[in-house]
């Protein structure tokens, strides 16, 4: 007896496997031919290696989910797979958004520390245990999966969608995203928001008629004046060694292979 019967059972079945395989974040062949941009599964995955160099020393981004320490930049705690700090409200935001999908979690017990140290580098509430309850709910599908979602949700969709708008291809839309994850989405001078209206200040975004690597240029320019006005974020090997050296070799679209270097270590991606 034939397996499939009527081929109605087949386009069930098969809709069914992509159903499943899109569930465990496996992208399916529509997606490998029509995503552009960082909206390619595969485009996007460079775009987090990426990061994960500057952030984490290492290209294995999957593997930071467990990360946390105190990097002494008046931060508080910085961990996972961004860099949520406790002293920043993200990471607030994605044990609250963990907590309302798996109330009881090793976390959930520390989300009044948290809401107390919000905005500041205290520690107040949340030593000893927080930093081992992290690595011990790290270890958990749910709250990995909430760091994807919160990573999408605050930092990679506003700032490809912006991007987007202002008509830069892969590489701004990196760029943008870079800069969104250390600087955060605000709206003052060192903050996404602001950088982004210093570069408009000498270049036209491709959106309003300007040149594309003209405008790069002068985000990049206005990221790094950003960053020295910190003394934890004062080298800028992020942009100039990494970022920049794309831009020089007219990488617009993020194609590999990629070779890189930030504070000082080389990076490489074939």
């Amino acid at each position: 007896m034939p397996i499939f019967r009527r081929k109605a059972d087949r386009r069930t079945l098969i809709a069914a496997f992509g159903a499943a395989l899109a569930a465990v974040g496996w992208p399916s062949a529509e997606a490998d031919t029509t995503a552009t941009g960082l909206d390619d599964p595969v485009k996007k995955d460079i775009a987090m290696r990426l990061v994960s160099s500057a952030e984490n020393s290492s290209l294995d981004w999957k593997a930071q989910y467990a990360y946390i320490e105190d990097i002494g930049d008046g931060r508080g705690y910085t961990a996972g797979i961004i860099g949520f700090c406790s002293g920043t409200s993200d990471m607030l935001a994605l044990v609250e958004l963990y907590t309302e999908r798996h109330p009881g979690n090793a976390l959930a017990g520390y989300l009044p520390a948290l809401r107390a140290v919000n905005g500041s580098d205290s520690h107040e509430g949340l030593d000893p245990g927080f930093p081992d309850a992290w690595r011990k709910a790290a270890k958990t599908s749910g709250f990995r999966e909430a760091q994807c979602d919160e990573r999408d949700r605050g930092y990679f969709d506003p700032a490809v969608a912006r991007a987007k708008k202002d008509g830069v291809g892969t590489l701004g839309q990196f760029v943008y995203y870079d800069a969104m994850v250390m600087h955060g989405p605000g709206t003052d001078a060192v903050s996404f928001g602001g950088i982004r209206e210093r570069a408009r200040g000498h270049a036209d975004t491709p959106a309003e008629g300007g040149d594309e690597t003209t405008y790069l240029n002068a985000f990049l320019d206005a990221r790094v004046w950003a960053m020295k006005q910190e003394a934890a974020h004062s080298d800028v090997s992020r942009v100039e060694t990494a970022q920049r050296v794309f831009l020089d070799a007219g990488n617009l679209d993020l194609d590999t292979p990629l070779k890189w270097k930030v504070y000082g270590d080389s990076y490489e991606i074939g």
